[in-house]
C-alpha cells in the first residue's frame, strides 16, 4: 500500500502549488453553484489537493481560496435565482431534481430563514438548492452572505486540514512502518465517518422544519349534526316525532 500511496501523493505534489490551489477553488465554486453541486465532487478535490500541502502558508492559502470559491459559488446560485429562478426550477434539469426536493428546500427556508442558509451548507442536495431559492425570495444578499460565510469557513478549514494531517502523518511514519498507509486511510475514513454522522444528525434535527404540515381536521361541530352534539340541549328533551325540543311548536 505504501508504494501506491507514495505514487499518488507524489503525483499530486508534482502539480504547481498555485495551480493546485486554484483548481481546488474552482472545483468548490462549481460544487456550490446551482445544481452543479449535485455532480461535481468538490469536497474530494479539496481533500486531494490538501494532501500536497507543504507548510502552514500553503495550508492557509488553500483554505482561503476554497472559502473564496465557496462564497463565489453560493453568490452565483443566489444571482441565478434572482434572475432566472422560476425558469431553472421548471427546466429539464430542475424537473430531474424532483418537485419534492424543491418543495422540501422551500419549506425549510420559509420556516428557518437565515439558519437554513447556514445549516444547508452541510446537508446533501439542499446545499445546491437553497442559494437559488434564497435568490428567489425577499432575503437580501447581505443577509445571505452573513449566514453562508461562516459555514463556508468551517467547511473549508475542516477539509483543508484533514488531508494535510493525514498526508503528513503518513510521510513521517512510512520511513519506519510498512503499514503506515493504513494510518493515512484511517484518518480520512474517520473524518468522512464523522462528517456523515453530523449530516445524518442535522437531517434528523431539522426534519420537522422540512416536513409537510399536518392537515387541520375538519370541525365536527358544524353541519346537520351540530345540534345533536350540542351538550347544552338535553337529548331526552327532544320530541321524537319532529326532532325538536319538547314544547316547541
Amino acid at each position: 500500500m505504501n508504494d501506491v500511496l507514495d505514487w499518488i501523493l507524489d503525483t499530486v505534489q508534482s502539480v504547481d502549488p498555485v495551480l493546485r490551489t486554484i483548481l481546488a477553488g474552482v472545483a468548490i465554486m462549481l460544487e456550490t453553484s446551482v445544481l452543479i453541486g449535485l455532480i461535481v465532487p468538490g469536497d474530494t478535490v479539496v481533500i486531494v489537493a490538501s494532501t500536497a500541502i507543504g507548510g502552514p502558508i500553503e495550508w492557509l492559502a488553500l483554505a482561503l481560496t476554497v472559502i473564496a470559491g465557496a462564497v463565489a459559488g453560493e453568490s452565483i446560485g443566489f444571482m441565478l435565482g434572482r434572475w432566472f429562478g422560476p425558469r431553472i426550477v421548471s427546466s429539464r434539469l430542475g424537473r430531474r431534481i424532483g418537485e419534492e426536493n424543491w418543495a422540501r428546500a422551500q419549506r425549510y427556508l420559509d420556516r428557518r430563514g437565515g439558519p437554513a442558509v447556514f445549516i444547508s451548507r452541510f446537508l446533501p442536495v439542499l446545499h445546491s438548492l437553497v442559494p437559488l431559492l434564497v435568490g428567489m425570495s425577499t432575503m437580501r444578499y447581505r443577509r445571505f452572505i452573513a449566514w453562508t460565510l461562516p459555514a463556508c469557513v468551517i467547511w473549508a478549514f475542516a477539509y483543508a486540514t484533514v488531508g494535510w494531517l493525514a498526508a503528513g502523518s503518513y510521510r513521517e511514519l512510512s520511513r519506519e512502518l510498512h503499514w503506515a498507509g493504513y494510518v493515512f486511510v484511517g484518518i480520512i475514513a474517520v473524518f468522512l465517518l464523522v462528517v456523515w454522522g453530523i449530516k445524518k444528525l442535522l437531517v434528523r434535527l431539522e426534519a420537522r422544519h422540512m416536513a409537510l404540515e399536518e392537515p387541520v381536521p375538519a370541525s365536527t361541530t358544524e353541519g346537520p349534526d351540530a345540534e345533536a352534539s350540542d351538550p347544552s340541549i338535553d337529548a331526552t328533551a327532544r320530541d321524537p316525532r319532529n326532532g325538536r325540543p319538547d314544547g316547541a311548536r
